[in-house]
């Protein structure tokens, strides 16, 4: 039995006819090809598929399809304005806050939504708005100086 289903993703609307335990992630990566959305423990504890989902971060591999139906979604391929990087985006390549690669996008979704809310966060606070996000290559601390340079590169 499939489901149809209407997905906004970045600001595209898509109809869909899936089955009803299909994740969002699955929907995302083999259905849309926005494969910046990462496959990590499929557990929803490491955070590489975040996602915004209405405002908020979710894991894409812990969220149906079809409850994600009428919602606006935002990946990372979401970000970027006609081929230009978002200041995030941006902040993370020049602080090098990406090394593998694997984390950066579901982390920079983290900090959009961290900055939306709190346009200057302190150092503790960051932390705790990409405690979701986990990241086997940095130590954090270049992710940390990014987040701090994209807040002040927002405000201007």
């Amino acid at each position: 039995m499939y489901k149809e289903i209407e997905l906004n993703v970045n600001d595209q609307a898509y109809q869909l006819r899936i089955s009803p335990n299909e994740t969002l992630l699955d929907v995302l990566r083999d259905r849309l090809r926005l494969t910046g959305t990462k496959r990590g423990c499929d557990m929803g504890e490491c955070g590489a598929c975040t996602v915004i989902m209405s405002g908020k971060t979710v894991y894409s591999c812990s969220v149906l399809a079809v409850e994600s139906s009428g919602k606006s979604i935002t990946t990372i391929e979401g970000l970027s304005e006609n081929g230009k990087l978002h200041p995030i985006q941006q902040a993370f390549i020049d602080n090098g806050a990406v090394q593998c690669g694997f984390c950066t996008p579901g982390m920079i979704l983290s900090t959009k939504v961290l900055l939306d809310d709190n346009p200057n966060p302190s150092g503790e606070e960051i932390r705790a708005g990409i405690s979701g996000n986990l990241c086997r290559c940095t130590g954090y601390s270049k992710i940390v100086e990014a987040i701090h340079d994209a807040a002040s590169r927002l405000r201007e």
